[in-house]
């Protein structure tokens, strides 16, 4: 018997993988959004939880910009 679940599949590379699994792994069990890990690039997540991660990425990202000095 197959087994089908609806998700999400993040395709991305190696550090930013890293980084969504980490994220998960913090928070409580109610909250982990990650289904599969399918590879080191490839993560399959609940389906609602898209815009979420992308909030968190864009978060990390500013938080770790260089911008020189004027």
């Amino acid at each position: 018997m197959v087994n089908a679940m609806k998700g999400l599949l993040i395709s991305c590379d190696i550090p930013m993988a890293q980084f969504i699994i980490n994220y998960n792994a913090s928070l409580p069990p109610s909250q982990k959004f990650i289904l599969h890990v399918l590879d080191n690039t490839h993560i399959f997540v609940q389906p609602n939880m898209g815009e979420m991660i992308k909030s968190k990425i864009s978060e990390f990202r500013d938080q770790n910009t260089y911008e020189k000095p004027a």
